[in-house]
């Protein structure tokens, strides 16, 4: 007998920066004036959301899963990652900027797991840098319009942008960018500027820079977007130098369906907006600035990746084109999307569904996987067998907004009806 779909409680996350109406919305609660950030959907220690089956007693998805990891994983899933799930999934809600920050790479996520062990720095602790030893790399898409910092820009471009600004520490970020105009100038501006921070006199600095930045906005600036982000910055965070560091990281706007993926070692610092975010199961967060949370810039500075270049973005195809012998995703007529990174523990099927009149749509085969709701009704259940008859007619489970299910590996193949929009995280 096959492992049963298991429903989800996510863990909610209320971070002084996430939207006090989104999330709200999507769970169906009152608005309380207080902040929800994220919503987590996976097994990471710090989170775990608790899954049942239908009129059965909860638990830990982690302990579910480490109880019978063949059953909830599968036997290639197991052996490359051992009983964990591999990926995280959360819906990511922010009305204020998130925090600049990297993910390291597997290799320094291990030495800082393992050294900040030898330190005796707890666990739980918030002056610790590495919460687990693995790496962060993650891919999100857009919900409503995102807003978001990812990667250097071309140092030229950021000469253009700090062109004119009167302050110590800009004057040096310039000088250090004409002197390497590569990716050493761009890793000695981005060090002045991150150690500035301790110095008794950058707020006064830094002051006069914003001024000026806000005085070319005002008078009608040709870069307005780069400008209107320091100031924002500045107002929300006086006194750090990551509103001028935003200058020299790649402004991204995405509209709903529209994608980023993150690496390791990538500077970035997500704005504004609603987004599906996935990553590796990690709480790795490398922060430098524009946060009230622990700073570790020399841990930050350490995996930084210098190479200029635009955004990542990751492989979207519609399943029309993503039909694959792995997954026999089917030809289908909707507005669902395959994201594809450059990593192996996540993937994405996302967007719309709408079966009034038709089949039912087939989702990835295999492995574990979590199924979200994001609008509309929907329903979930076993695919047909091959030959046209049903695996089983009991089983089903409807979805509604923000309700989430694991789909277990053994739980076999799975479709979908109905209408309404749709998250679909598996291991690739």
């Amino acid at each position: 007998m096959s492992t049963p779909i298991l429903r989800l409680t996510p863990t909610l996350q209320s971070y002084d920066w996430g939207s006090r109406s989104t999330l709200h919305a999507l769970l169906g609660l009152a608005q309380d004036g207080e902040p929800l950030a994220e919503l987590w959907m996976g097994a990471h220690p710090k989170g775990p959301s608790s899954a049942s089956a239908d009129g059965g007693p909860s638990a830990s998805l982690a302990d579910l899963i480490h109880a019978d990891p063949l059953a909830m994983l599968g036997r290639r899933v197991l052996d490359d990652y051992g009983p964990r799930l591999p990926y995280l999934l959360k819906v990511l809600a922010a009305d204020r900027a998130l925090s600049l920050q990297v993910h390291p790479q597997p290799h320094r996520a291990r030495a800082g797991f393992n050294r900040e062990n030898r330190q005796g720095v707890p666990r739980e602790s918030p002056e610790r840098s590495f919460h687990d030893d693995q790496h962060k790399p993650e891919m999100v898409v857009a919900v409503s319009r995102f807003e978001g910092l990812s990667g250097f820009r071309r140092p030229e471009r950021i000469l253009e942008l700090l062109d004119g600004l009167r302050g110590d520490l800009v004057t040096s970020m310039r000088a250090a960018l004409e002197a390497q105009p590569a990716a050493a100038g761009l890793r000695e501006a981005f060090t002045l500027a991150l150690r500035a921070r301790t110095s008794p006199d950058v707020a006064a600095d830094l002051a006069t820079t914003v001024a000026d930045v806000g005085a070319r906005l005002e008078s009608g600036t040709t870069s307005p977007r780069a400008d209107a982000t320091v100031v924002s910055l500045a107002e929300q965070h006086p006194g750090d130098p990551g509103a001028l560091v935003s200058m020299m990281l790649n402004r991204v706007t995405l509209e709903p369906g529209e994608s980023m993926f993150v690496p390791a070692g990538h500077v970035h610092a997500y704005l504004s907006g609603c987004a599906v975010e996935v990553m590796s199961s990690s709480d790795n967060v490398l922060r430098a600035g524009l946060t009230t949370k622990h700073v570790d810039v020399e841990s930050l500075l350490a995996c930084v990746s210098y190479a200029p270049g635009p955004a990542a973005r990751p492989r979207i195809r519609r399943l029309a084109d993503a039909a694959s012998r792995s997954h026999d995703l089917p030809v289908v007529d909707g507005g669902l999307r395959e994201y594809r990174a450059s990593i192996a523990e996540f993937a994405l099927v996302m967007g719309a569904v709408s079966t009034v009149g038709a089949e039912a749509v087939a989702l990835p085969t295999e492995g574990p996987r979590i199924v979200l709701a994001l609008d509309g009704l929907l329903e979930l259940g076993r695919a047909e067998a091959d030959g046209g008859s049903p695996r089983g007619a009991d089983g089903r489970v409807s979805l509604r907004p923000g309700e989430s299910v694991f789909v277990p590996h053994d739980a076999g193949a799975l479709d979908v009806r109905g209408v309404g929009d749709l998250v679909v995280a598996y291991v690739p």
